[in-house]
C-alpha cells in the first residue's frame, strides 16, 4: 500500500529503503543499521499517518531538534518519554546527525535513571516536523526547518559535546526543568 503526501510516495518498503539510505550516509558502524533503519522508518510512517488523519489518538507530538541529535535533543527526548509516559509522543532529530550518542550524556542521564543508550542520531524529516504539534529547537540555527502554523520554542541550551561531566550535568538539569515545564503546558 502506497500513500502520496506532498508529492512524495510513502509505503513501508519505500520508507524503509529511504530511511536506510539516510542513516547509511553517515554511519560509521553498520552492524545494526537495518534495525535502526526499521525504527526510523516506523517513526516516519507514524508521522505520515498523523498528517493524513489515519492516526489521531489525541496525543500531542513534540519534536526535539539539534544539530547532531547526539546530546541535547536526546536528553530532552529521554526526559520527555520518562516524565510524560504514554500521555504524549516525542521524537528527535538533527540537521547533521552524528554517528553516535554522546557517552557523557548517556552517563549523566543514567544518573537520573533515564536510559538513552538505545537511541541513535537520526536526521529530521519533513514529515516528522509537519506531524509535530510542538517543535523544540536546541541550537541548530538556520538549519532547523520552519513550517508555518507550527508551535516553535527555541531552547538556548549549551551543546554537551566535548564538555566535562559537571558541565553536562548542568545542561541535563536545565533540559529536565524545561521538559517538565513543557509537559505541564501540554496538560
Amino acid at each position: 500500500m502506497f500513500n502520496q503526501h506532498r508529492g512524495v510516495r510513502f509505503g513501508p518498503a519505500l520508507t524503509l529503503a529511504s530511511s536506510y539510505d539516510q542513516l547509511a550516509a553517515t554511519a560509521k558502524v553498520v552492524h545494526f543499521l537495518p534495525l535502526l533503519a526499521e525504527r526510523f522508518a516506523r517513526q516516519r510512517l507514524q508521522a505520515v499517518a498523523r498528517l493524513d488523519d489515519h492516526h489521531n489518538d489525541g496525543k500531542a507530538v513534540v519534536l526535539f531538534l539539534c544539530t547532531h541529535n547526539a546530546g541535547r535533543s536526546q536528553m530532552a527526548l529521554g526526559f520527555f518519554e520518562a516524565l510524560a509516559g504514554d500521555t504524549a509522543i516525542a521524537w528527535s532529530g538533527g540537521s547533521t546527525p552524528a554517528d553516535s550518542i554522546n557517552p557523557i550524556a548517556i552517563g549523566a542521564m543514567q544518573e537520573r535513571g533515564v536510559d538513552i543508550s538505545r537511541e541513535f542520531p537520526k536526521p529530521w524529516t519533513d514529515e516528522t516536523v509537519r506531524a509535530a504539534d510542538v517543535v523544540i529547537i536546541m541550537g541548530c540555527g538556520d538549519a532547523c526547518p520552519v513550517f508555518p502554523g507550527k508551535r516553535y520554542e527555541n531552547w538556548n541550551v549549551d551543546d554537551p559535546h566535548a564538555m566535562s561531566i559537571d558541565t553536562v550535568r548542568r545542561i541535563r538539569d536545565d533540559i529536565e526543568r524545561r521538559v517538565r515545564t513543557l509537559i505541564a503546558e501540554l496538560d
